[in-house]
């Protein structure tokens, strides 16, 4: 039998949110076997959030979550890319601001974070969302797809044409450790040209060449440069891995897109829930 696994111990870590510009701090505890993930808004009396895709916005920028009494909490998905990595099905994050920190930019901090409080085995049976028939959203050229598959394995193509990123293409498989050595470092990234618009909309007021890789037409701002040539794709391989955890559970199941986004990952989730024929959970 394989076993839910939530955190041995506290552990925090604090920063601004890249959008709101926010401090917050984040405090993840243990939760109780079969009671899932969820984010607790202190600053809001206690407000609970649940991480699922049925209680998420994608605004386009990031996945955001809605809870009791119109409590939300902002750009859940690096975060929520950690636990997936990691094994996590129950936790509570308790957070006294708006937004998860951004930290570096990428889920390396989250995973850290995760080390430092530990793994804690659970007696209940792990559940697992099993794709029973392939599903998928398109718009335009863009799509994605889950297929039946053996574990959880995601094949992805980004294209931003000419500069930097071009065209680039990444497989993943879950396995023990792999989110940790493969994704969880790659930052997110952005536009120099798009950043005045983006403030002038209330986003990005906390992005920084700390936590975000700035492209300027050919070039790199960053003085380090980049951490990988492919540190694109991989992030939104990172991306891709935080919406699915919204599902609720581990998937078994091909996830295939071409452009990637927050909006079709949402999507095609709620396209699965939306027909009973297309999944089943199960017990490992």
């Amino acid at each position: 039998m394989e076993s839910q696994h939530t955190i041995a111990r506290e552990a925090s870590r604090s920063g601004p949110g890249v959008h709101s510009g926010k401090a917050a701090r984040l405090v993840i505890r243990p939760a109780a076997a079969g009671e899932g993930v969820a984010f607790i808004r202190s600053d809001l009396g206690g407000a609970r959030i649940p991480a699922s895709a049925l209680a998420a916005e994608t605004p386009g920028m990031g996945t955001n979550l809605n809870g009791e009494g119109g409590a939300s909490v902002a750009t859940v998905e690096h975060f929520l890319a950690a636990c997936a990595g990691a094994g996590i099905d129950n936790l509570v994050a308790e957070l006294d601001g708006p937004e998860l920190p951004i930290l570096d930019g990428s889920s390396k901090n989250f995973v850290e974070l995760i080390e430092e409080a530990g793994l804690a085995a659970q007696s209940a049976p792990r559940k697992r969302l099993k794709i029973l028939k392939p599903v998928e959203v398109r718009d335009g050229v863009k799509f994605a797809r889950l297929s039946p598959h053996e574990g959880f394995a995601a094949s992805i193509v980004i294209d931003f044409g000419a500069g930097p990123i071009g065209r680039q293409a990444l497989s993943f498989a879950m396995t023990p450790g792999s989110f940790a050595r493969e994704i969880a470092w790659a930052r997110t990234f952005g536009f120099a040209r798009d950043a005045e618009a983006a403030r002038a909309a209330g986003k990005a007021l906390g992005a920084s060449l700390d936590n975000t890789i700035v492209v300027d037409g050919d070039a790199i701002r960053n003085p380090g440069g980049l951490r990988a040539p492919d540190e694109f794709v991989r992030h939104k391989m990172l991306d891709v891995i935080g919406d699915m955890f919204l599902a609720g559970g581990p998937i078994d199941g091909l996830y295939e897109a071409e452009q990637p986004g927050h909006l079709m990952n949402n999507r095609l989730l709620r396209e699965v829930f939306g027909d009973p024929s297309a999944f089943a959970w199960t017990s490992a």
